[in-house]
């Protein structure tokens, strides 16, 4: 039968004998003590070229990579944005991964939850609640705890919201974005065969009295943000949005390009290339 016995938990950042480095090296040498599932530990202290080094850079076999930040004690702001600036240069440098950023840290505030609720699911984070027990022969044990999985925008289809009407968006956002779905939903001609439908958290399509959403649109207080699923290569529409001065975000894991108009004028200006994508989004849902 077992021998149980109790642990002491103690402080890692008020240890003299433990620092931040071996927490790292050992984090680096024991992938999986993370929970995270199989990954490689690819480099350690990574420069960045806006300044600062990324703790630990790791990859799994899902073409997913993984910017760890470590901290002992509890989490504190500038902690939680040098992890996502970290985690948002690795993703513009290395386009052809998916990237999440990992936070761990002794305590995982209150405060790191609100901010994170702030980012409204746009950026892929998870946060590891790191704690230290001194064994009786002097040994430590490291537990890891996940408290914050991944947040990331979900495919349309894996989601059913609740349907509102104009006047909650209109309440939502303004009358003046709603117009702006107005006027790309009446002149984009590859949306000419669906109907719009309101939703809580966006506005969709409807086609024979049936939701289907290769395209739709989340209007906020200053502009829109137009959804374009199943685009499976970011480099087919990258450079032309950027030629075009629109500001996209690309979606890996659901085949996602997300363009912000700030005005109908951003889709008058770019009707070919907007009018390409929302075609090539319609033919890939059929």
């Amino acid at each position: 039968m077992p021998k149980l016995v109790s642990m002491e938990r103690i402080s890692l950042k008020g240890s003299k004998d433990v620092n931040e480095k071996m927490i790292q090296d050992y984090i680096f040498e024991n992938p999986s003590c993370l929970g995270l599932g199989d990954l490689t530990a690819l480099t350690k202290e990574k420069t960045q070229p806006a300044g600062g080094r990324l703790d630990i850079l790791m990859a799994d076999d899902n073409n997913t990579r993984y910017e760890i930040e470590i901290q002992l004690g509890e989490t504190d702001p500038s902690h939680i944005i040098r992890t996502i600036e970290y985690w948002d240069t690795e993703r513009k440098r290395y386009k052809k991964y998916d990237h999440v950023a990992v936070i761990v840290a002794e305590e995982i505030t209150g405060r790191f939850m609100n901010v994170i609720q702030l980012f409204n699911g746009n950026i892929p984070i998870v946060a590891l609640q790191l704690a230290a027990y001194k064994m009786s022969d002097g040994e430590l044990a490291l537990v890891f705890t996940k408290v914050l999985d991944q947040i990331t925008s979900a495919d349309e289809e894996e989601e059913e919201y609740e349907a509102t009407d104009r006047k909650y968006w209109e309440a939502r956002s303004t009358k003046e974005q709603l117009k702006v779905v107005d006027g790309v939903f009446e002149q984009c001609e590859p949306l000419k065969e669906f109907e719009m439908k309101y939703n809580k958290f966006y506005i969709g399509l409807t086609k024979n009295g049936i939701a289907t959403n290769p395209v739709l649109f989340r209007p906020r207080k200053s502009y829109v943000y137009m959804h374009f699923y199943r685009i499976k290569d970011e480099e087919e529409f990258g450079p032309k949005l950027d030629a075009a001065g629109l500001t996209y975000d690309y979606f890996t894991r659901s085949a996602e390009i997300r363009v912000r108009l700030n005005k109908l004028k951003d889709y008058s200006d770019n009707k070919e290339l907007i009018d390409e994508m929302a075609a090539l989004a319609v033919a890939n849902k059929s």
